[in-house]
């Protein structure tokens, strides 16, 4: 497979000819699309689609007003366009020209932007703060008597997001004139039209309420969005810049604009197919020479050429996907009992739920960006005698509506709550996304199960085990990535509370966990634990706060050393709670070694193996770690 990359040596040589800022900003943008194409396909993973719609106006203020002016800021509160971000700085020398090769890796770019990157303003990913921090920023510079501006860009799905308007309030009163907020158009959320989601009505009316000066632009026409941006600057008022973009601009197979209301949009995320790639590069080349030859520029550039080599793997275990069994088993469930409804947070593609919208369309119900608007509402549907399954990515589900969630509880109603992308996988996201508090954060909930099932069957007796066998509201940690499983469950596996499944035999050390990445590890880590004789009993346990005494006292009583690991962070996750009702129910814990691995600070961005690595939870630093603490 060939990759394709503009060197940095071209954008130097483009920065360094007497040209209008727009044919620069033009060229600049163009020339940066090739690289984000690349710098996506060579991570496997990343936003494109977004990149591409703000890259245009992104380009145009780094070069006018950030490069040009230390005292500037800009910042993207999306934080999906940061390929886009990344290529720019990478472009004028303000990241390391090595960077491009490394988005999403350890020792590289993360995949939302993040202080530890240099010349970052602020960590974004976690909708909706942007604005909020922007204010900050303008307040702090005031207080040292420095004049600045700030820009910051939000998506238009972000504006579902509550605190957006929140932040809106005091701008007028408080006179910001520094701040211009550019809003990405692009009428897109992550699979479908924003007006399909949840339609946004006159943008343009619901800035001017808040007293804020607001213009409407082509965001990919760069002679007329800086004409409308020098408009909004020149009136020494907070502004708003609508900038009305296109998903994917710049490239035909990627645009947005011939879509239906119902069709998905196919380049949200992910790397682009080798033949749609070779076109859009192709197609980009062939823009980029037009614009110069009609231009009349004299600028030559070229491509450099990477060879990726296709990894192949010999699968010796079958790869499952608990979101598929998921979407299945809840389709079961749904038939047979008209009282279940199901609602979306503007992930319904992630989140296993398009086959239930084909079916039962009456019963599902979009929410969008807003998830304590969404958890409210099966607060009430609740109330009214359905049975509301609540979706969304874990790290948003449990801490925006944390206090919406309570509510509910003490409500005593039947509510179960889906949080997928659980745990430190996908590690190529970064911390906003990756759930390792969730478990914590819902542990101060009455009335709340919660569980992780490790395999698609024990997915299929998770939902099942939620739906009809217990009074309490239910919280289900899903992981979202395939998983290779090397463990198999026993042929009579059922779902019994606080109980766990035994999936190998050993001796003197037991080891629990949850979860198909880390009890894979687990089992992986045992066969290099043989080679120094050491042979680890290790039991699944699914249930992250329920424990049935007897039967822990049964399984871990004549053990030595007991080993937790969380697929979470140690402080607050299920080890904690394990151990602590182990030592409070049993009189024979005087004596053991008891230990909690888990997650240690903020989770880094990168590869599944680097992540798992950089945190000691992979087979081999699992393996290490068991040695180091018997032989202490």
């Amino acid at each position: 497979m060939e990759l394709f990359y503009i060197n940095k040596k071209y954008f130097d040589a483009l920065l360094s000819l007497e040209l209008k800022p727009q044919q620069k900003s033009k060229l600049f943008s163009d020339l940066c699309r090739i690289n984000i194409l690349y710098m996506i396909n060579k991570a496997g993973s990343g936003h494109v689609g977004s990149s591409f719609s703000s890259i245009d106006l992104m380009s145009w203020i780094f070069l006018e007003y950030v490069t040009k002016d230390s005292s500037n800021y800009f910042f993207s509160s999306k934080g999906h366009d940061a390929p886009a971000m990344y290529n720019v700085m990478i472009s004028t020398g303000q990241l390391d020209a090595s960077m491009l090769h490394k988005l999403r890796r350890v020792d590289g770019l993360p995949g939302h932007p993040d202080i530890s990157t240099p010349n970052i303003v602020t960590n974004t990913g976690s909708l909706g703060m942007g604005i909020s921090k922007a204010k900050g920023l303008i307040k702090a510079n005031r207080l040292k008597n420095k004049a600045c501006k700030v820009f910051v860009m939000t998506g238009d799905g972000e504006l579902q997001e509550g605190q957006i308007w929140e932040s809106l309030n005091r701008l007028r009163q408080e006179k910001m004139k520094e701040l211009t907020i550019i809003v990405d158009h692009n009428k897109f959320q992550s699979d479908r039209k924003i007006s399909t989601t949840s339609d946004l009505g006159s943008l343009e009316k619901k800035f001017e309420s808040f007293g804020l000066k607001t213009i409407t632009c082509d965001g990919n026409n760069v002679d007329e969005f800086t004409s409308s941006l020098n408009a909004l600057i020149a009136t020494e008022e907070p502004g708003v810049l609508i900038s009305n973009t296109v998903k994917g601009s710049g490239v035909k197979y990627m645009e947005s604009e011939s879509l239906s209301d119902k069709d998905f949009y196919q380049f949200h995320s992910g790397a682009v197919n080798q033949d749609i790639y070779e076109k859009s590069v192709k197609e980009l080349v062939n823009n980029i020479k037009d614009f110069i030859q009609k231009e009349s520029i004299n600028y030559l550039f070229e491509l450099t050429t990477e060879k990726i080599s296709s990894t192949s793997f010999n699968k010796e275990f079958r790869t499952q996907s608990l979101i598929k069994a998921y979407s299945k088993a809840l389709i079961r469930e749904a038939k047979n009992n008209k009282k279940i409804v199901a609602l979306d947070g503007d992930l319904i593609l992630d989140t296993g739920l398009i086959e239930f919208e084909k079916l039962f369309p009456e019963r599902f119900f979009e929410c969008g960006i807003a998830e304590q608007d969404m958890v409210s509402q099966a607060g009430a549907l609740a109330l009214e005698g359905f049975t509301p399954i609540v979706h969304s990515f874990s790290s948003f589900l449990t801490s925006r509506p944390n206090e919406q969630i309570y509510n509910n509880a003490t409500e005593k109603t039947k509510i179960i709550y889906i949080g997928s992308l659980a745990g430190l996988l996908p590690g190529g996201p970064g911390h906003s996304h990756q759930a390792v508090r969730d478990i914590a954060s819902l542990s101060g909930i009455p009335n709340l199960e919660m569980i992780q099932p490790s395999n698609e069957s024990e997915t299929t007796l998770t939902l099942k085990y939620a739906l009809n066998d217990t009074a309490n509201n239910v919280y289900v940690r899903l992981c979202s990535i395939p998983v290779e499983i090397p463990f198999e469950y026993p042929s009579n596996h059922k779902m019994e509370k606080g109980v766990g499944s035994v999936i190998s035999e050993g001796e003197e050390i037991v080891i629990l966990s949850y979860g198909p990445v880390l009890l894979t590890e687990i089992w992986l880590s045992k066969k290099i634990l043989s080679k120094s004789g050491v042979n680890p009993k290790i039991i699944a346990f699914p249930w992250l706060n329920q424990f049935s005494t007897e039967w822990v006292k049964d399984q871990l009583d004549n053990y030595k050393t007991i080993i937790t690991v969380d697929d979470h962070y140690v402080e607050g996750g299920f080890g904690e709670k394990f151990i602590a009702n182990y030592i409070r129910s049993s009189e024979n814990y005087n004596g053991k070694e008891i230990f909690s691995l888990g997650v240690n600070g903020i989770p880094v961005s990168g590869t599944n193996q680097e992540v798992l690595k950089h945190h000691k939870l992979s087979s081999h630093e699992i393996a290490k770690t068991v040695l180091s603490l018997i032989k202490r």
